[in-house]
């Protein structure tokens, strides 16, 4: 499961979620670190209250047709909640977190990962491990397309290139990389 996580259905490069803060985010290292660090805390705790919901209160209730709502609510409270307790404990890591807090509720790779757990047959203990290692892998795609990002500011773009198409090509190269892995899960 960690393998196939992280490396052969990586949520961005295979599955194609959280491709928003992928691009915005991975200017440079210390950004996409501090979005990595939103992710780890935010993807497997909304993982977990999404599949207890759907588990013990919609489909009880047949009432499953409310699963996109309620979870989106859930991600969105969650975040509320880590910038409340990022605030009261440090005012200077809230400062610098401004800018992940609101794309961590954006973040399309939250959402479908709480979708693909209750879709699947994993139990409670499979799916929390199945989304840490998902963050893992968003984790390790992110900085390394940050570090890939910096290396490209020093290095000589033709004009035209310059920004999105250039970011475009290099994670469609970053991509077919990581195809190399589907043999080892």
């Amino acid at each position: 499961m960690l393998i196939g996580a992280v490396l052969v259905n990586n949520i961005i490069l295979a599955q194609f979620l959280g491709v928003n803060p992928f691009l915005r985010i991975s200017n440079n290292i210390s950004t996409a670190a501090g979005m990595s660090l939103a992710v780890i805390f935010v993807l497997p705790l909304s993982t977990l209250i999404t599949l207890l919901l759907q588990n013990y209160i919609l489909l009880p209730l047949n009432i499953s047709f409310l699963q996109t709502i309620s979870f989106i609510l859930i991600i969105v409270a969650l975040v509320q909640i880590l910038k409340i307790v990022i605030k009261k404990t440090s005012l200077v890591l809230f400062q610098k977190s401004r800018l992940y807090i609101p794309l961590i509720t954006t973040n399309s790779a939250v959402l479908g990962v709480a979708i693909l757990v209750t879709q699947s047959n994993l139990t409670l203990i499979d799916s929390v491990l199945y989304s840490i290692f998902t963050a893992i892998g968003f984790v390790v795609v992110i900085i390394i397309f940050a570090g890939i990002r910096e290396q490209m500011e020093l290095s000589n773009v033709p004009k035209g290139m310059k920004g999105v198409p250039i970011s475009l090509i290099t994670a469609g190269i970053l991509a077919m990389a990581f195809m190399g892995f589907a043999n080892l899960a």
